[in-house]
């Protein structure tokens, strides 16, 4: 028996602390867990949430207003609906068969900086209201159920999830309030923005200014002791650092800071505060500012500068050996009739070039009356264009050391010496002219950006007239093709000179090509080229079986070059190998310029032969390196070799539609728009003017 009584009460001693041992956990993870559910309160780090109902909801179905009451600790805070350069706006999802609940409103918030950063939301306790209505499932009793996601910060940040649950009776007249929660209600109901038309000014204008990323607020009306701030509820837009207010004759002037690269909205939101008073400017309508294209004033200098580029063009690697073509045609152009032949071929050699600039044009001004936009060497985006390229090169250059002809003889490559062959060379002159940006260009291409497109065309059309006017002068003028030398053997001495440029484009372009696909665009570019030479190679056989397996073989190579590169995967652009310049980030560039460091961008491409040409002899040397250093200068390296909207969007914003392009942000504020041809002189300055 005793033994028994033993056993019984070492079991009950068992039971006992089993039980308390269950307590014990339930009670420390209750405590210590993050809340995940609730009923009407939640105690989470540095904040508490609860309710902002009535005690009880009246039958009738007028609009009601309910709350979410967050008590934040001191020195913490949450975020207003745009919160700024960092954080994240409380986010509120209700669910209820009998009342409808809709958007938040949130009342006026401030700015809380925070190192460089400028953040927008509430320090200390905020309600969080939002309209509701009773449905028709209404009876007796409303459920109301909200899940919650927060974030609560100081310097750092603590995320916060939960839901909250409650029930309340619905009966009487009238919604039955706790005193306390109805002053709550009221006091931070006072703080919503009201209509614009209740404010002591109305917004006269909105205007976006591209050439210095601002956006200017007009407010007419009258002055007033609170200098009256606004907050852009898009922080896509605009950022959110305190703009600039200045007073005008009838009112105020507040200039903010625009996101680098944004396009000019059609419309933006903004609230208007002046002390503990707001106002809610909705939808109100953008304008972009009338700007002078870069680098000119008459329509005149902008021809002049787009004719000079395209002169330069003539002399780049990439057009140079296309044009030897027709220059042996001209050189072995002889005998009766042979002044209007070279006649002729000018003209036609004009035409291509000019219909090529102008389709080029037309496309370029149909998307930007669709509100798109392209670059000028968009076509070496593309890893098809750019291994079409380089097996065009390459046939080209093996012709040019006589391994195979093109036809009949080199000389003749788009055909015998005849119009059609002419036209097609100007066609691809300009093709291949894309990477060799000239130094006028540039600001001669930003601008039909711009420019209505009459004038815009007319800018592509006189890049045409430079890239053809050399090769027509020499056609149609007797004194200058009497200097032409004679044909000799000489000619097919440069003719196998010139091969050699040639094969180096051919390796650039395949080293575009694995910038675009990665490294795998190496290896279907070397391997399309080595089956196309093996069958120009079978090609010399006299057995028609042989040559038409050399045919179907390269048919089949092409096909297959071609899926392999549609399906290629798209590696990740390299920036310099010791991370000194960074890639293309518009909320770092504002975060940057903001906290008043200075930002240089470098817009580019690897297609882009003038910007490799300044990477090497300017940004990448030690001294462009060490005065970056010095200066505490931000680098930015926008990549442009694929297409990307946010780069095509900054040059858009910069009136720019082509690379190379680089701008300078100075510390203490500005645009410094930088030539194309960098020099380290044109660096030493950007630091000796500070």
């Amino acid at each position: 028996m005793r033994t028994g009584l033993m056993q019984q009460g070492s079991q009950h001693n068992f039971a006992g602390r089993f039980i308390l041992l269950v307590i014990t956990v339930v009670v420390a993870f209750s405590l210590f867990s993050t809340p995940t559910r609730a009923d009407e309160f939640i105690e989470a780090d540095h904040v508490r949430i609860r309710w902002l109902v009535p005690e009880q909801f009246a039958e009738n179905p007028q609009d009601k207003t309910i709350g979410l009451y967050f008590e934040v600790d001191p020195e913490w805070h949450v975020y207003w609906q745009n919160a700024g350069d960092s954080g994240a706006a409380p986010r509120f999802a209700f669910t209820s068969d009998q009342l409808a609940v809709g958007d938040a409103q949130w009342p006026l918030p401030k700015r809380l900086p925070i190192a460089h950063l400028t953040n927008i939301g509430y320090e200390g306790n905020v309600a969080y209201l939002f309209p509701a209505q009773l449905t028709a499932n209404a009876n007796n009793n409303v459920t109301l159920a909200a899940d919650l996601e927060w974030l609560v910060c100081k310097e750092d940040c603590i995320p916060g999830f939960a839901t909250m649950i409650l029930e309340r009776p619905i009966a009487g007249e009238q919604d039955q309030w706790s005193a306390a929660d109805a002053g709550i209600i009221a006091q931070f109901q006072a703080r919503l923005p009201q209509p614009p038309q209740e404010a002591p000014w109305q917004m006269d204008s909105l205007v976006f200014h591209a050439d210095t990323a601002q956006l200017v607020m007009t407010l007419r009306g009258p002055k007033t002791q609170e200098v009256p701030t606004a907050y852009p509820v898009d922080g896509n837009v605009v950022s959110a650092a305190k703009p600039d207010v200045t007073e005008i004759a009838d009112g105020y002037q507040l200039r903010f800071t625009t996101m680098p690269g944004v396009a000019t909205p059609a419309q933006t939101d903004f609230i208007v505060v002046a002390g503990d008073k707001a106002w809610d400017f909705s939808a109100q309508p953008v304008s972009a500012a009338s700007i002078v294209p870069p680098d000119t004033q008459p329509l005149m200098v902008l021809l002049l500068l787009a004719f000079a580029g395209g002169v330069i063009l003539n002399l780049m690697p990439c057009v140079f050996p296309v044009l030897s073509i027709k220059l042996f045609s001209l050189i072995q152009t002889s005998g009766r009739g042979a002044a209007a032949h070279r006649v002729r071929e000018g003209f036609m050699y004009t035409a291509g070039v000019l219909a090529t600039f102008a389709v080029l044009g037309g496309f370029f001004l149909a998307l930007r009356a669709g509100g798109s936009a392209i670059g000028w060497g968009f076509q070496l985006q593309s890893p098809v264009v750019v291994i079409a390229l380089a097996l065009l090169f390459w046939l080209m250059a093996l012709s040019f050391i006589g391994a195979f002809e093109f036809g009949h003889s080199l000389m003749n490559l788009a055909g015998k010496a005849n119009s059609r062959s002419s036209f097609a060379t100007g066609v691809l002159a300009v093709f291949v002219a894309a990477p060799c940006t000239g130094p006028f260009m540039g600001a001669a291409l930003g601008a039909s950006a711009v420019l209505p497109a009459p004038q815009a065309m007319a800018i592509f059309l006189g890049l045409g007239a430079g890239l053809a006017a050399p090769f027509l002068l020499l056609a149609i003028s007797p004194r200058l093709s009497a200097l032409l030398p004679k044909p000799g053997p000489w000619m097919e001495t440069l003719r196998q000179f010139l091969a050699f440029p040639l094969f180096a484009t051919v390796i650039w372009l395949l080293w575009v090509l694995g910038q675009l696909v990665g490294d795998d665009g190496w290896l279907i570019g070397t391997g399309l080229l080595l089956l196309v030479s093996l069958a120009i190679w079978l090609l010399r056989s006299h057995r028609i079986i042989v040559k038409a397996g050399a045919g179907v073989m390269v048919l089949l190579a092409m096909v297959v070059a071609v899926k392999q590169l549609q399906h290629a995967e798209t590696a990740a652009l390299p920036t310099a190998s010791d991370s000194a310049w960074q890639s293309f980030d518009a909320q770092k560039i504002a975060a940057a310029r903001q906290s008043g460091q200075a930002v240089f961008i470098d817009y580019t491409a690897a297609w882009c032969i003038t910007c490799q040409v300044n990477k090497k002899l300017v940004l990448d040397t030690d001294e462009a390196s060490a005065l970056f250093e010095q200066h505490d200068v931000l680098r930015i390296r926008a990549d442009w070799t694929r297409y990307d909207e946010d780069i095509t969007e900054a040059l858009a914003a910069l009136n720019r539609n082509s690379v190379p392009v680089y701008v300078f942000y100075p510390a203490g504020g500005g645009q410094e728009v930088l030539p194309q041809i960098l020099t380290l002189d044109l660096i030493r300055e950007l630091f000796s003017k500070s």
